[in-house]
């Protein structure tokens, strides 16, 4: 295929925050597509063969877009640009379409909105039904869009109050032996809630709220034998639960609530052998209707990169494992 030149004018205001430091994201760019890209005062110079080259002034186009809608260009949104550029499934502006999606803003002002096509899957799927599922690994903003949803919810006053929970698997019955009282005992286990609950919500406002019962933080166990109406209550970590607690807490849901149910089903700390009520939910409730399991991937992890090559490890690892054991399996059979 013969080699081409594709011209692209980025705005002078624009250019440091598309090039990125030390042209790095166009040096990543570049890379990924086999292409030269020369840059002359604001003017590209894209060098490659014709689909490479159109590609690569896509994902440009893409981040010059985002670069003009006031965000700030990180490594996470080159990456994902040039991935969904390799994608069949991606329509023309469904990048800028999922960073039109504000959720709620931060205690700083800050938006907070989808970044991935899955996490915009997640927050539809939110809209849409009383009892959302998201499953994935971590650094997939599970519970923080989540908290977002909730928030919004709370302050537009389409609920009355917040509930959130998690299993405190580690401490178990033993949180008798922790000092100080019940909240006290259990604020170690609940943190990561409250780090979601501080960033968008703000400490003081999360704290007049919570004085007032409209917030409410606790572990999973207490949530036995109440009703839970006009709430917005999200069960974090429900990989760690039991079918017998994941069947309690869902039986609690009164009128006017919504749900959300996170968990990643690598980070199981259960007994070995205990089965997941989580697990045990994703084949018992997937034909209710009302529910929807929206499945998260490595690809749509917004933390640091690093995290997305760790977890890519970690899967491509169990993988190998998981047909070693099938390899056995079969030679025993012989």
């Amino acid at each position: 295929m013969a080699t081409v030149e594709a011209i692209m004018d980025i705005p002078m205001e624009h250019e440091q925050n598309v090039l990125g430091q030390l042209d790095s994201n166009i040096k990543k760019i570049e890379r990924s597509f086999n292409v030269t890209i020369i840059d002359r005062n604001g003017v590209l110079k894209i060098i490659g063969e014709e689909s490479d080259a159109e590609k690569a002034k896509e994902v440009i186009k893409k981040l010059l877009q985002l670069s003009q809608r006031g965000n700030t260009i990180t490594e996470q949104n080159v990456d994902y640009a040039i991935s969904l550029s390799f994608s069949e499934k991606i329509r023309g502006n469904d990048i800028i379409e999922i960073d039109k999606d504000i959720l709620a803003r931060t205690s700083l002002g800050k938006p907070v909105k989808p970044k991935t096509l899955g996490q915009k899957e997640y927050v539809d799927a939110i809209r849409n039904n009383m009892i959302t599922f998201g499953i994935g690994p971590a650094g997939t903003g599970k519970t923080y869009l989540g908290m977002a949803m909730a928030i919004t919810a709370f302050r537009q006053q389409e609920v009355q109050r917040i509930i959130l929970t998690r299993p405190a698997i580690e401490a178990g019955e033993k949180l008798g032996f922790l000092p100080g009282d019940l909240q006290s005992k259990v604020d170690p286990y609940m943190r990561p809630v409250y780090d979601a609950l501080y960033s968008i919500m703000g400490a003081e406002q999360y704290q007049s709220n919570s004085e007032k019962g409209l917030i409410e933080v606790a572990p999973l166990a207490y949530m036995r034998g109440r009703t839970l109406d006009n709430s917005y209550i999200i069960l974090d970590e429900a990989q760690n639960t039991t079918p017998a607690q994941m069947k309690m807490f869902l039986t609690r849901i009164g009128f006017g609530s919504k749900v959300i149910i996170t968990g990643d089903l690598t980070q199981k700390d259960l007994e070995e052998g205990k089965k997941s009520g989580l697990e045990d939910a994703m084949r018992v409730l997937k034909d209710v209707e009302g529910i929807e399991f929206v499945q998260l991937t490595s690809a749509d992890v917004v933390r640091h990169p690093l995290v997305q090559r760790i977890v890519n490890a970690y899967e491509r690892d169990e993988e190998k494992r998981a047909r070693r054991a099938k390899q056995r399996e079969l030679a025993s059979r012989k």
